[in-house]
């Protein structure tokens, strides 16, 4: 290596792993605001708080890395065309490209580093963080509830629409079902508010709900009596429901019973979980159409016809040729057929949907993978043309131009991912979409720092105005001087 790459390559790297520290800590710090509330007040040891904390980190590589290639390289190359080293360097008869061409080298084993990072360390830490978080959840029912959706408690499935307090003990707008032999929810009762209350040294949680009904759904012996619905219903000042929190509080830790998100998954376990799906998918769709068409009933439809050998002459409706009690008795049942069609379809809409939002976002899994790769390589191709245009080190402007371009990149990448789980835009180009933004930029960029040209080529736009106002006699043509 010859003493210009190795110096080019050293600076680079000390500016590279500065960066990439500050960056990663500061990530760090608003993972630990994010979860504050699933870690504090639960007695927990320090060494679980680092293994969270350390399960977590691989996931903001993802972030980091192409934030810290961008600024990087913006700082180092405009370190050194704000000291004329670039102007040194191209008097001697080195280019751009062969100064780049040691970081090229060294950004492309980040890249590959980067893709099996992706492929193997970061499912393996999510694997490991989400199986941690539902353990430490555990430890604190009260932090398993999560408002607006119904969780699972021990005996009842409840709902809250708001929780407060400094542990989360007080709940507005609670509904309970409560869990029986029967299949169904027979037992529900809602209260305005409700309460959380036990101690660490016991394994009984009360529950206190206050201004609130009850209703039991009964189930007379008479099949006849059913169709009625009868229940039963009764309005409570204070209802306290006691919860065995024996298995809450015996839990392992170190247990990893959960893997079915598709964060935890490599290449090529998403692609065999993404053709298992669509399988899958293919296998609903085609039962709904058998089932809709066996709705129809075709296959019955000739069974008890005797076709006539003359034809009768219908003047108004088919219905004309029953009584009334008939005719109601047949739109009464086309009424039915037809709606009970809707609502088969609608719920299998709904099914479709969510199974195709599933698939989606293992799609989305997949290419991220290698999208990670190609924005390493991209965003230097960005970063360090752009340092040697604007011609400034330090962390002043190349910091704001840097954020100002990752802001751009990653909120375009979250837009479409976001748009291709509900099947608006392929997942492809959802993942791939804010990288090949920023590929043309690159290209421009590169072209302008290695023609020494700068950031925009305003001539282009301001010469044929020049020109034009010239021609017009609105600019007069300079004297020469003799």
């Amino acid at each position: 290596m010859k003493i210009l790459d190795r110096y080019i390559l050293t600076s680079y790297l000390k500016t590279f792993f500065s960066v990439f520290i500050i960056l990663m800590f500061i990530f760090v710090l608003q993972t630990i605001w994010l979860y504050i509330g699933e870690l504090a007040g639960k007695d927990l040891d320090t060494e679980i708080i680092l293994k969270f904390l350390l399960y977590f980190s691989p996931k903001l590589v993802p972030l980091v890395l192409p934030l810290t290639i961008l600024l990087t390289s913006i700082m180092t190359f405009g370190n050194f065309a704000e000291n004329y080293e670039f102007a040194a360097m191209k008097s001697s008869g080195i280019s751009l490209q062969r100064a780049m061409r040691s970081l090229t080298v060294f950004i492309l084993l980040v890249s590959v580093t980067a893709f099996f990072f992706a492929n193997n360390v970061i499912p393996a830490a999510e694997y490991k963080s989400i199986n941690l978080r539902k353990n430490i959840a555990k430890l604190k029912p009260a932090m398993a509830i999560t408002e607006g959706v119904f969780n699972d408690l021990g005996t009842i499935n409840i709902k809250v629409e708001d929780k407060s307090g400094d542990n989360g003990q007080y709940l507005t707008d609670v509904i309970i079902h409560k869990k029986t032999n029967r299949s169904g929810n027979f037992t529900v009762m809602k209260a305005k508010e409700g309460e959380l209350v036990g101690s660490t040294d016991s394994d009984v949680l009360s529950l206190i709900l206050k201004d609130g009904n009850y209703y039991d759904e009964i189930q007379p012996s008479d099949y006849s009596k059913r169709r009625d619905k009868p229940f039963a219903k009764s309005y409570f000042e204070e209802y306290t429901i006691n919860l065995d929190l024996s298995d809450f509080n015996n839990v392992d830790l170190e247990d990893e019973s959960y893997s079915n998100t598709q964060g935890m998954l490599n290449i090529s376990e998403l692609r065999q979980s993404i053709d298992s799906f669509t399988t899958s998918y293919n296998e609903k769709k085609r039962a709904l159409t058998e089932n809709m068409y066996q709705r129809t009933d075709f296959d019955n439809i000739a069974v008890n016809l005797n076709p006539s050998d003359s034809i009768k002459e219908i003047e108004n409706t088919i219905l004309e040729e029953y009584d009334t009690y008939q005719a109601v008795q047949i739109v009464n049942l086309s009424i039915g057929s037809v709606n009970g069609a809707l609502s088969h379809l609608n719920i299998k809409k709904s099914e479709l949907k969510n199974s195709t939002k599933q698939l989606n976002k293992f799609e989305i899994a997949l290419h991220e993978k290698y999208v990670l790769a190609a924005a390493c390589i991209v965003l230097f191709f960005v970063g360090a043309p752009l340092g040697a245009i604007i011609r400034k080190g330090g962390m002043g402007l190349p910091m704001v131009v840097a954020i100002l371009l990752f802001l751009t990149y990653h909120f375009i990448g979250i837009f479409a991912k976001n748009s291709a789980e509900d099947g608006s835009i392929s997942p492809f180009w959802a993942t791939w979409l804010s990288t090949l933004i920023m590929l043309p930029l690159g290209i421009y960029l590169t072209y302008r720092a290695t023609t020494d040209q700068g950031l925009f080529a305003f001539d282009t736009i301001t010469e044929p105005i020049r020109k034009g106002l010239k021609k017009a006699g609105i600019i007069k043509p300079k004297r020469k001087i003799d």
